[in-house]
């Protein structure tokens, strides 16, 4: 692992590049981000098809949080462009003095959009296809679906908070990680966690609530806008305060 005074310089440095990266090839990553990650979702409802048991069973649990995190591995060692990780990577140039709001929130907007329009793009590719291979119920995508939208409003933003700080510590360690196999547990533990947890995280969960809102009568898109917007604030205050501000603290105040 490397020191955390070399872990925030290097965070300081990638989110400098990003924040001043061209504004088209941003948004082809941020798009190719949220296609990636419907992979997850989609392995999660092929899982719930292929269980008997459902959302309950220590085993089943297990292997959909294990098939949540493949979206997140596909785009992280990828490199794409993912909203949740700049909560937390592009606000440490801001607090740094290095970029400003603006830049920030301009990223933020791209990388966000290219997230949900890349998600919204796999959800009907798979919607479209995947009966027709056998391999996944509609059902399957209601059931994880349902699982977020039913929550209270207040809880989608306390878990979607856990679910940003995680990301953020996510981010955290994969750049201090010096290895693809350690990047790739780290990944895995991380959102495997939010996954059996059932936290929104608001570019995977886009996913999940759409395949639910094209798939099932019982979520509708009110449905899915308040999750979305709720589990987006949570997210955002989650990586940007607790992960954001208290390790940009921690180590300059420790480097001093």
């Amino acid at each position: 692992m490397k020191p955390t005074t070399e872990v925030l310089q290097s965070i300081i440095e990638k989110a400098n590049n990003e924040l001043n990266r061209d504004y088209v090839g941003l948004s082809m990553s941020s798009f190719s981000a949220g296609l990636d990650i419907g992979f997850g979702p989609l392995l999660m409802g092929v899982f719930l098809t292929l269980s008997a048991s459902g959302f309950g069973e220590l085993t089943t649990e297990i292997l959909l949080a294990t098939a949540y995190s493949v979206g997140f591995i596909l785009v992280i060692l990828g490199r794409s462009e993912l909203f949740t990780e700049h909560t937390t990577l592009a606000v440490m140039p801001v607090i740094d003095g290095q970029a400003s709001v603006k830049q920030l929130l301009k990223l933020w907007g791209i990388v966000y959009l290219g997230n949900i329009v890349g998600g919204l793009a796999f959800t009907g590719l798979a919607v479209l296809l995947m009966p027709g291979l056998g391999v996944v119920a509609p059902e399957a995508f209601e059931t994880i679906g349902l699982k977020l939208v039913t929550n209270p409003l207040h809880w989608l933003l306390i878990a979607g908070i856990f679910a940003g700080w995680l990301m953020g510590l996510l981010a955290w360690l994969v750049t201090a990680a010096q290895e693809t196999i350690s990047r790739i547990f780290i990944i895995w533990i991380i959102t495997a966690t939010i996954g059996i947890l059932h936290l929104p995280h608001s570019i995977a969960g886009n996913v999940e609530v759409l395949f639910g809102l094209f798939t099932s009568t019982e979520i509708g898109f009110m449905d899915y806008l308040l999750f979305l917007i709720m589990a987006t604030i949570g997210n955002i205050l989650g990586g940007t305060i607790f992960v954001g501000l208290l390790k940009y603290g921690h180590v300059t105040r420790g480097a001093e």
